[in-house]
């Protein structure tokens, strides 16, 4: 594997994970009170930043001394049934730290509201590099495509992992999983308030009568792609994969598929690659990059390949079609929340079209 250095990359640490001041405050008293109870003794004054990336739970890191560590928590105000399961992100991140996928420590969870007024929990900060346009300006060919090489051999470990040996047997229901995720993200479509979209009424009809037969299951991370994981400063080695939000027991191929949406997608819909030129730019192409996860997972192929991209793009458009309905409701996690949640829209008819293409 090259060796990059931080010169050759041409990137800070995080320099995609923007802190700001919080959107959301946190009682700094009642937390600092809470981590010397159950994380360090010795713990003195917080400084508190809120990362202004992500979408969903309002993720901090607080800085104590030398010491840094990073919060995630639910959002306030009313949520929808299931969602913004931090408990669920903590488990499955302890019992992955036994593997050979890499996530940052856990250190500490708190179901208790009155604490900071939601559950979060505390985890080990990470200094890497956090990469948010696929195309990785500011590396070669060989850098890229060390990266991608990267991105492959950890999502094929993850759905390799013996989930019942890691005591999550009981981490979501065996079988039927994507079925049960179209009915899931059907609902919360319809039920989270934002403005409907035709494409997207037309996917609820169209997927469950394009159902492939053949089911299998492992953990899957629900949102495996580039600005989900940490790289390391120096190397294309990935450190942590993060937000395990949606993770859960299912079908690893449609995991995968959704990584692999950004082949069909445009920069403007979805920080996608479509358009470029990928051989230029040492990216691997969709088929060679579907290749190497068969390589890696033992896979002869994958049948039905469209119709897990077109589900995936269903799935993402409803939840970023969430995302808007907070936005509009003043409880998004992130400043641009609106400008995402309206590329739900644009995903979705990309979908609609692809679906109408296969039949």
């Amino acid at each position: 594997m090259a060796v990059v250095s931080p010169s050759e990359l041409q990137a800070p640490a995080n320099p995609g994970a923007k802190l700001v001041t919080p959107v959301h405050p946190v009682h700094t008293a009642a937390l600092a009170a809470y981590l010397r109870s159950h994380v360090d003794p010795l713990i003195g004054d917080l400084a508190i930043e809120e990362y202004q990336g992500g979408q969903s739970n309002p993720t901090y890191r607080i800085t104590a001394g030398d010491n840094r560590y990073v919060l995630r928590r639910k959002p306030p105000g009313k949520l929808l049934p299931s969602a913004h399961a931090v408990d669920r992100e903590y488990r499955v991140m302890s019992a992955l730290s036994r593997t050979d996928v890499p996530v940052a420590k856990t250190l500490a969870l708190c179901e208790d509201d009155s604490v900071i007024g939601t559950a979060f929990y505390v985890m080990q900060y990470v200094e890497g590099r956090i990469l948010w346009d696929p195309t990785l300006p500011g590396m070669n060919q060989e850098q890229r495509s060390a990266h991608y090489a990267e991105l492959s051999r950890v999502i094929a470990a993850l759905h390799q992992v013996d989930y019942a040996a890691l005591g999550l047997s009981d981490f979501g229901r065996v079988g039927h999983y994507i079925e049960r995720q179209i009915a899931r993200w059907s609902r919360q479509y319809q039920t989270d308030g934002a403005e409907p979209i035709p494409s997207m009424e037309r996917l609820i009809e169209w997927l469950p009568r394009h159902l492939p037969q053949e089911d299998e299951t492992s953990v899957v991370h629900g949102d495996y792609r580039l600005d989900n994981v940490i790289f390391d400063l120096e190397e294309p080695r990935i450190l942590a994969v993060l937000d395990w939000e949606l993770s859960t027991l299912g079908h690893p191929v449609s995991d995968f598929a959704y990584q692999v949406m950004a082949w069909r997608l445009a920069p403007g819909q979805f920080r996608g690659l479509k358009g470029f030129d990928l051989a230029a730019l040492g990216i691997p192409t969709e088929e060679e990059y579907v290749a190497a996860y068969c390589r890696r997972t033992g896979r002869k192929g994958i049948d039905h390949w469209e119709f897990y991209l077109v589900f995936n793009m269903f799935r993402i458009a409803a939840i970023l079609h969430g995302v808007l309905a907070r936005a509009l409701q003043g409880n998004a996690a992130s400043q641009n929340a609106l400008e995402q949640g309206g590329r739900a829209r644009l995903v979705a008819d990309v979908a609609w079209d692809m679906a109408q293409r296969m039949a």
